[in-house]
């Protein structure tokens, strides 16, 4: 079902059974896969910040979209802004007022949350679960099956403001709790667990426990694993 199909560019790629909501745009040369459901107030495909400036100084008589790719199966919430060049996967979802700039990857079947901002030039692998507020800036890699508790902060400048950013590296399977930051340049290992409000300002290494301000090891993952089992063996409350 396409409402508005005035808001849809004639060079854009609408796969079957898409639904896009009231006052969304899709913008250039986007490709939005079958069975999405885009909400509404959504813009696919929005200018990149040059484009603009070319606008205004003359430079360009025209905005002109190079557009988005959207998966299959899909569903991006209301106020939501994707940029032009980001590649999302199949049955990758996303929460209300999520923005995400240009020349970003997000892997199959993702969850990025509410309010979170993905600043660009990042790398999201397969099945991340990225929760509330999250930010990640420019550079950032985040491998497969990630978890990032709402509020955590990746940075990429040492020397604020200094012109030389490096990125953050998260490998795979990694869980980072709520509140945490993690400081420009860190390689966090496989596996590991960053506990919430940590700052983590060197290299973790793969399979253990941090926590602290700056961050420690105090475990294994093993033990972390062995902890977690018998938490969950007490049932929920309520």
């Amino acid at each position: 079902m396409l409402k508005g199909e005035k808001n849809i560019s004639h060079k854009a790629s609408i796969g079957e059974k898409v639904f896009l909501g009231e006052r969304s745009a899709v913008l250039g040369n986007s490709r939005i896969g079958s069975g999405t459901f885009i909400d509404a107030d959504v813009i696919i495909g929005y200018p990149t910040r040059k484009r603009i400036k070319d606008l205004q100084m003359g430079v360009a008589n025209e905005i002109e979209s190079e557009g988005s790719l959207i998966g299959e199966m899909c569903l991006i919430r209301s106020f939501s802004v994707i940029y032009e060049r980001v590649k999302i996967g199949n049955k990758v979802e996303t929460g209300h007022r999520v923005l995400i700039r240009e020349d970003t990857e997000i892997g199959d079947e993702s969850i990025v949350g509410t309010d979170t901002v993905i600043d660009g030039r990042v790398k999201i692998g397969e099945r991340a679960r990225i929760e509330t507020g999250v930010y990640i800036p420019p550079l950032t890699i985040i491998g497969k099956n990630v978890f990032l508790g709402p509020r955590v902060v990746f940075t990429n400048d040492k020397y604020p403001v200094s012109s030389r950013w490096v990125g953050v590296v998260v490998e795979d399977n990694v869980a980072i709790g709520a509140n945490a930051t993690i400081i420009a340049g860190v390689k966090i290992g496989e596996g590991s667990i960053v506990a919430s409000g940590a700052v983590v300002t060197r290299d973790i290494p793969p399979g253990v426990v941090v926590a602290g301000v700056p961050a420690k090891i105090i475990s294994s993952r093993e033990e972390f694993e062995r902890k977690k089992k018998e938490y969950e063996k007490m049932g929920m409350q309520g």
